[in-house]
């Protein structure tokens, strides 16, 4: 029974972050881009969706305003990509150590608690089944929901343009593709899915740390590579590569599970 348990929170914690796995994916695959942000971003989505939450908000507003913050901290990584010209592993490093203190700034202090608070799982109680299970429905739902909009998203003519950025910049600059606006979307794309895993961990964990982000870049990067190793046959199309990164994230879980 224990063993049981144990995988259903493998299975939650992996639905949940595999949306953080994607917004990596998009940075270090697709734009081949070593972005940092990671562990400041995820911080900053979980910061936000805490502070509104607190005050009585929505817990889907939250998380909305979560993909938004994201979004933002995306935006200035990207700018000082872009626009500064600092390396990528450099502007992501400062924008990882600027959103610390900017997600103290938010929360007021390094923790809040969510106990008593409206989540996106309180609906279990209606239906009879656990905290958990609602959590692994509803990070399902989202995980299909990003997916899908994903794929529809880098099957247009500027998702198109951000995948051939990271083929061949050259190349595509050179067809009077504008580079330095596909690195912007691409950074501000991956940033608020990351803040969007953000919010819905915090809500799922009943409490949002400034430091809740560490060591997510490492998670995110482990999920690609055991998701690509395992569809390495038929990654070559981009539907799979994104369900990659969701099975890879869930085989992370469980394997962490296991082992504990």
């Amino acid at each position: 029974m224990t063993f049981i348990l144990a995988l259903q929170g493998a299975l939650n914690q992996g639905v949940l972050w595999c949306i953080m796995a994607l917004g990596v994916y998009i940075t270090f695959r697709l734009l081949d881009i070593a972005d940092l942000t990671v562990d400041g971003s995820f911080a900053t989505g979980g910061a936000v969706a805490a502070v509104i939450l607190v005050h009585g908000g929505n817990p889907v507003v939250a998380i909305l305003a979560a993909l938004l913050a994201g979004c933002v901290a995306g935006f200035v990584t990207g700018f000082l990509l872009t626009k500064c010209h600092i390396p990528a592993i450099l502007a992501g490093i400062l924008s990882q150590i600027g959103l610390y203190s900017v997600n103290l700034r938010i929360m007021g202090k390094s923790n809040i608690p969510l106990l008593g608070t409206k989540s996106l799982y309180d609906w279990h109680y209606d239906v009879g089944i656990s905290t958990t299970q609602a959590s692994i429905v509803v990070g399902i739902l989202v995980t299909v929901l990003v997916v899908a909009l994903l794929y529809w998203f880098f099957g247009t003519e500027i998702g198109n343009a951000i995948r051939a950025t990271g083929n061949n910049e050259n190349m595509v600059r050179a067809v009077g593709v504008n580079t330095d606006m596909t690195k912007m979307i691409g950074t501000i794309l991956s940033n608020g899915l990351i803040a969007l895993s953000g919010g819905l961990v915090a809500q799922q964990q009943g409490y949002a740390d400034v430091k809740m982000g560490i060591g997510a870049i490492v998670i995110g990067l482990a999920s690609i590579v055991i998701g690509e190793t395992i569809f390495a046959k038929v990654s070559r199309n981009f539907i799979v590569r994104l369900v990659s990164i969701v099975v890879g994230s869930v085989i992370y879980r469980f394997v962490i599970a296991i082992v504990l």
